[in-house]
């Protein structure tokens, strides 16, 4: 299709959904703008203008996109970015994320150097029990050479129906000739939870990446391996979850909170859309003092376990103001395999404050999902109050707590990221690259080995090697920050996740400050007595900051 048709459909479609007039000087029957078409009228209005642009328009343009054409405006010109038509392709993926299971080998992949990587095999999948390893290089699938080829269509190539063969072979550094595997696609479940962990002081770490199928069941069985390890606190790690269904955000409430309580209340106009949704069943685990961390990225469902665990005092949300996404969709079937994702309704925390987050007035024309939208200034903030009393905020997202997370990136940090540009994938492969010819060479003894500057002489060489124009000045400034990102792929290149884990975790300032106001916790009233007694630095302090 012509760019011309494009335009002309846009216009048709934004038309059909804001009773706005397609004017031309052959039209007819048009009358003022300024009064809104009956729904006869606007009938009328989409049959004339679909039936003038069918014949007359320059370029033919089939009956079949005319509509879908149209359709699309009509969702597109809500103001919504959460309601959209679903195409079968993207309807399979939002099912996969929903149900997280789908069919293949397991391996996470990603593109280094131009070459299909494995960065990790998904425990307990085909790939993992098969032996690959992270780092190695799967040059062949199906007996065709996968250079050129994106992670997404290695995936693709690499997942099919349950039970059908599938063939590939890697390059494995430190072993000559390529190593050839022949496995059997299985269903593949990508667990909610993606770490749990005993940490210094008895303090337990759970993190949980999205609200899917079963999520409420495996943080059940998170948090009794926890107790069972000697936990005696406990830290969620909600960061960066989007959310997900919201029943099973309501499930893992549940887990947390007394019969009884109010755990969100959802408002709609459309048929069962307005429900109240309150705990049935006494907590497992109560008593066990909680620290729940949230930050920018932490969306829908993940900011209903956060709200009600804030508002009934049940947990202290620690990190930076979540997302704001309070509003619930539907998914309705069309025809052709095909859905639309509609918002069908609002949900609310138990104290009863919505935490959609709204535009300031300078950002109203900027629309719902522009990355210069920003939440309103607390002092704008509707003001609700927590069952012991406490201050929480309404609209703009869940505020935490305690506010705490890395400070500023420095200015030499600032400046070599600058410098690197769209060349940040050269850099990426030169830290994965260096890594893995550590781990052949022994490089790190251990998973708490020390990052040697000969270790960043040798990735800087990588760097400019693969073309990225970064003087050795701009280099050295960033120092720390590449230290940290080497000494994170060399852990988990050599010494697996977990190590990778370990190093991360020292480094999370977040993390940090949960945990050091977790160990010793002897209830969750003690818990929040401790950040109470938290200093209260200045606006601009890097430390963590009691609301």
């Amino acid at each position: 299709m012509r760019p011309k048709a494009v335009i002309v459909l846009a216009a048709l479609s934004a038309a059909l959904v804001t009773g706005g007039w397609l004017v031309g000087r052959g039209a007819q029957g048009q009358g003022s703008a300024a009064s809104a078409p009956t729904a006869a009228a606007g009938a009328r209005l989409f049959a004339e203008v679909y039936e003038r642009v069918a014949r007359a328009y320059v370029d033919s343009i089939p009956t079949s996109v005319l509509y879908q054409h149209a359709a699309d405006g009509l969702v597109g010109e809500l103001g919504d970015a959460n309601s959209t038509l679903l195409t079968p392709e993207r309807l399979a993926k939002l099912n996969e994320r929903t149900s997280g299971t789908y069919a293949g080998v397991g391996l996470r992949v990603d593109v280094r150097d131009g070459v299909v990587t494995v960065v990790s095999p998904i425990a307990g999948s085909p790939g993992e029990r098969a032996g690959v390893r992270a780092g190695d290089r799967i040059v062949e699938i199906a007996g065709e050479p996968t250079r050129g080829l994106t992670a997404e269509e290695a995936t693709r190539r690499l997942r099919g129906a349950p039970s059908t063969p599938v063939r590939f072979a890697v390059e494995r550094l430190g072993v000559e000739g390529r190593v050839p595997f022949a496995l059997t696609r299985e269903e593949v479940h990508v667990r909610a939870v993606r770490r749990v962990a005993a940490l210094e002081g008895g303090v337990g770490y759970l993190s949980l990446a999205a609200f899917a199928n079963n999520t409420a069941d495996e943080v059940a069985e998170g948090l009794d391996s926890l107790r069972a390890l000697g936990a005696r606190s406990a830290v969620l790690d909600l960061r960066g979850n989007p959310g997900g269904l919201l029943d099973q955000g309501v499930a893992v409430a549940e887990l947390l909170l007394d019969p009884g309580q109010v755990i969100a209340r959802t408002a709609g106009r459309g048929p069962g859309t307005a429900q109240r949704f309150t705990d049935r069943l006494p907590q497992r685990w109560a008593g066990l003092p909680l620290v729940v961390l949230v930050d920018g990225a932490t969306a829908s469902a993940a900011e209903i376990v956060a709200g009600a665990l804030q508002d009934h005092d049940r947990a202290l949300v620690v990190g930076a103001t979540t997302y704001g996404k309070g509003s619930a969709q539907q998914v309705f079937p069309l025809p052709g395999g095909s859905a639309l994702k509609l918002t069908t309704a609002l949900w609310f925390t138990p104290s009863g404050r919505s935490i959609n987050r709204p535009l300031e007035p300078e950002d109203d024309d900027a629309g719902p999902d522009a990355d210069d939208a920003r939440p309103a200034r607390d002092t704008a903030r509707a003001r609700f109050t927590t069952d012991a009393g406490r201050t929480v905020l309404g609209g703009g997202g869940i505020t935490p707590d305690v506010e705490a997370g890395d400070s500023a990136a420095l200015p030499a940090e600032v400046a070599f990221v600058r410098a690197l540009g769209r060349q940040a994938a050269a850099f990426r492969d030169a830290l994965s690259g260096y890594a893995a010819e550590a781990r052949a060479a022994g490089l790190a003894r251990d998973p708490g080995f020390e990052v040697t500057p000969a270790m960043r002489d040798a990735v800087y060489r990588r760097l400019v090697a693969r073309g990225a124009a970064v003087d050795r000045p701009t280099f050295d400034g960033a120092a720390a920050l590449v230290d940290r990102q080497l000494g994170y792929e060399i852990a988990r290149t050599a010494f697996g996740p977990d190590a990778e884990f370990r190093r991360r975790a020292a480094d999370d300032a977040a993390l940090g400050v949960a945990r050091r106001l977790a160990a010793g916790a002897a209830s969750p009233r003690d818990l929040f007595a401790r950040a109470a007694a938290l200093p209260k630095p200045r606006r601009d302090s890097a430390a963590a900051r009691v609301r």
